[in-house]
């Protein structure tokens, strides 16, 4: 008795859903946008979480003093140089914008990098045949899935911002979607999680021009048939199956919406 006693005493409390929202660069680059996107995210009952990237920021940064912003295939290359541009940004002024809109809103938020009470571990990309410089890659042990409990257990909005860390005192420029995803499945093993993936549509569209298209559920089952079908468009392949291996890891679903829509239900549910 006394050890299944002591073995209860160690099960969490499954709490009401977790939101995990990630933001980027369509949100952020427009002020106005970002604005009415946190007061929305304010409003939002019960415990949540926010991840964001870095917009067009950076490159304008970079540009103006006088380094070349380097990207292959969408992906930025980070140089020391740019390294530490990127990380007053993302880490600095913008995470703590965001944060302070929170505050304003009602919002307990905390920004957070990786390197902060050790939240996100990761590990600098191999090179192979590109040399990314110092951009961190994520698994399923780099989450400090202890801290974001916590926090989350006080009330306390984490806010995230695209940088990790490697444990040895490097930082690493990080792909927000990625954080996100890793972020959730490791809450999902002790919370009921949904995550939500903001971007310029309102959500899957079997026509990418008429929102009323909208596929307002999807299983992988449908996923796989409307692939083959065509109707999925090329750039939202990839989303949609890192969307799908999320949920395989134990996330209750992914909701793919425009930002302006996180608290209707104007989305697509993936299940």
């Amino acid at each position: 008795f006394l050890s299944n006693q002591k073995k209860a005493n160690k099960i969490y409390i499954i709490i009401k859903m977790l939101k995990i929202i990630k933001i980027g660069g369509g949100i952020i680059d427009n002020e106005k946008d970002l604005e009415q996107f946190l007061k929305t995210f304010a409003q939002i009952e019960g415990p949540k979480l926010l991840v964001h990237g870095g917009g067009k920021g950076a490159s304008k940064m970079l540009n103006q003093l006088g380094i070349e912003p380097k990207m292959i295939e969408g992906r930025r290359i980070t140089d020391q140089a740019t390294l530490e541009v990127v990380t007053g940004l993302y880490a600095g002024n913008l995470n703590k914008t965001i944060v302070s809109t929170l505050q304003k809103l009602g919002c307990n938020a905390l920004g957070l990098s990786g390197a902060d009470g050790n939240a996100i571990q990761g590990i600098k990309r191999p090179v192979q045949t590109i040399d990314y410089g110092f951009v961190g890659d994520l698994n399923e042990h780099s989450v400090n899935q202890e801290l974001f409990q916590l926090l989350i257990d006080q009330n306390i909005t984490p806010v995230v911002c695209a940088i990790t860390h490697d444990g040895n005192g490097q930082l690493l420029n990080t792909n927000a979607d990625t954080i996100a995803s890793t972020i959730a499945v490791a809450l999902a093993k002790h919370n009921n999680v949904e995550l939500n993936f903001c971007f310029d549509k309102i959500g899957v569209l079997r026509d990418v021009n008429d929102d009323a298209t909208l596929i307002p559920e999807i299983n992988e089952t449908l996923y796989l048939q409307l692939k083959e079908e065509g109707v999925i468009f090329e750039g939202m392949i990839p989303k949609l199956d890192n969307s799908f291996n999320v949920i395989k890891a134990g996330v209750k679903n992914v909701c793919l919406v425009h930002a302006r829509n996180i608290n209707s239900e104007i989305k697509t549910i993936l299940c």
